[in-house]
């Protein structure tokens, strides 16, 4: 095993974990920002009113992607299995 192929797997892992975080993550993201508008627009300072409102909208974005993200899953770690063989050459 030589360096390239640890900076390959490092590489690829990163990747996959960027790709299954982000829907979350911008989703969080988003929800927060337009709860924050809204609690600017309205003078609500409760640090608590995005909290359900954020719960339910990540409920929503895993519910949507949540077969893509355990089939990248799948994928990513059969090509790790795969590469088993080639770790001791």
């Amino acid at each position: 095993m030589d360096i390239a192929m640890v900076v390959d797997i490092a590489r690829h892992a990163i990747w996959v974990s960027i790709l299954l975080g982000a829907p979350l993550l911008l989703t969080a993201l988003a929800v927060g920002l337009f709860i924050g508008i809204i609690q600017a627009a309205t003078s609500i300072n409760e640090m608590t009113l995005s909290f359900i409102p954020k719960l339910l909208a990540m409920a929503l974005a895993l519910v949507i992607f949540g077969g893509w993200q355990l089939s990248t899953l799948v994928d990513f770690s059969r090509v790790m299995f795969e590469r088993i063989p080639l770790l001791f050459r």
